[in-house]
């Protein structure tokens, strides 16, 4: 019999699952407060549905020996914006939605075995408003959600921020057969694979200039405009940042903006963003999202109503990111008794500190003084021991 859960998976053990849950009621508290409503999307879904057009490679998704083609999610956007469209789809846009739950990818490792990546995420979906306001609004609830993390200033919380819709329009003018290799080459940062396309030797110039160009969004910007002129998109962007740069700088979340950053699902059309912060070893991704305007328009008859825009949290990752609570007790007391007689009279004492909403677990034996008691209070992780004498 396998001791081990599956490659990937994870058994979290209490107090992770009680971290987890209490930073999700965090994010929730703020997605409530901005009108947003929970819903719960289903764990398994048809695969020509989590592939969102081919945004997800059918290879990462945990495929399930049935008769349909199903699988489990690797993510909960297009799970949303199916039921937004379908179930959903009488009620008045903009719809406001968000959800929490456990999404699933199927990764190979370097040896070439399949490895199941289980993680939590919570997020919402802004569905049925194709304006920059939406994105705007993004951007600002992402940050009041953030600020409620405690993410200190040796995180270095920065939000990256990206632009489908430029990138295209900067690579506009490069032949359509090498469209697509010089996307991945500057998405993926590989000066290597640029430098052996057949480019012009002016087109190769800004395409170099445009891998190293990030950073302040004014400086970038600028440089935008220079190559693009004023277009619709860059404008909106730059209104769009103007709007969130005084909170992220009260917050003392940088922003930088990349417009080669593109997020590992190729689910959006518009905006990207992604929250990254500095833990112990290496940067660490705790948020990402975008706009998916195609995504919807798959599930949704009305072209009016064919926009969405979201993100999501990494809750395992921000409560690694956050550290360990293992020092911590547990706010809960240890009720024991001398004798099984005393029994009664410990469930007793019991349900008085519930009542007075005060955690409390029953000792797991009889103990022969109250400092027996207290050592069982110290093994279990309680606050301390009350222990009744028969």
């Amino acid at each position: 019999m396998a001791l081990q859960p599956a490659a990937g998976a994870r058994d979290r053990h209490p107090r992770e699952v009680e971290r987890n849950r209490r930073l999700v009621e965090l994010l929730a508290g703020v997605f409530r407060l901005w009108g947003y409503q929970e819903v719960d999307p289903p764990t398994i879904e048809r695969i020509d549905t989590l592939e969102a057009g081919g945004a997800i490679a059918a290879s990462e998704m945990v495929r399930l020996a049935s008769d349909d083609p199903l699988a489990l999610r690797p993510e909960l956007t297009a799970s949303i914006a199916r039921a937004a469209s379908t179930r959903l789809a009488g009620r008045p846009r903009p719809l406001r939605l968000w959800a929490s739950g456990n999404t699933f990818r199927s990764v190979i490792a370097d040896g070439g075995d399949q490895r199941i990546s289980e993680q939590v995420q919570c997020g919402v979906e802004l569905l049925g408003e194709p304006s920059a306001a939406a994105d705007t609004e993004l951007l600002h609830l992402l940050l009041a959600a953030a600020a409620t993390l405690g993410l200190q200033p040796h995180h270095q919380p920065r939000l990256l921020v990206g632009h489908h819709g430029i990138l295209s329009a900067l690579l506009a003018s490069i032949p359509v057969e090498l469209a697509g290799a010089v996307r991945q080459a500057l998405t993926s940062f590989d000066p290597l694979a640029l430098d052996q396309l057949a480019l012009l030797g002016g087109q190769r110039s800004q395409l170099q200039q445009l891998m190293r160009l990030r950073g302040e969004p004014t400086a970038v910007l600028y440089q935008l405009e220079q190559w693009l002129g004023p277009i619709e998109p860059l404008n909106e962007l730059a209104q769009t940042l103007a709007s969130v740069a005084p909170m992220a700088a009260s917050l003392g979340v940088a922003l930088q903006l990349d417009p080669t950053f593109q997020p590992h699902f190729a689910l959006y059309d518009g905006l990207v963003i992604k929250l990254v912060c500095q833990a112990a070893d290496a940067p660490r991704d705790i948020a990402s999202g975008g706009r998916y305007d195609k995504l919807v328009g798959r599930f949704c008859s009305d072209a009016g109503q064919a926009a969405g825009v979201g993100f999501a949290f990494a809750i395992d990752a921000i409560r690694d990111l956050l550290g360990s609570a293992e020092g911590q007790a547990e706010p809960r007391w240890l009720v024991s008794c001398r004798t099984s007689a005393g029994l009664p009279k410990a469930l007793q004492r019991l349900q008085q500190l519930h009542v007075a909403e005060e955690a409390a677990e029953l000792g797991p034996k009889s103990c022969a003084s109250q400092a027996e008691a207290d050592t069982i209070a110290r093994e279990r992780g309680c606050r301390g021991a009350i222990w009744l004498p028969d």
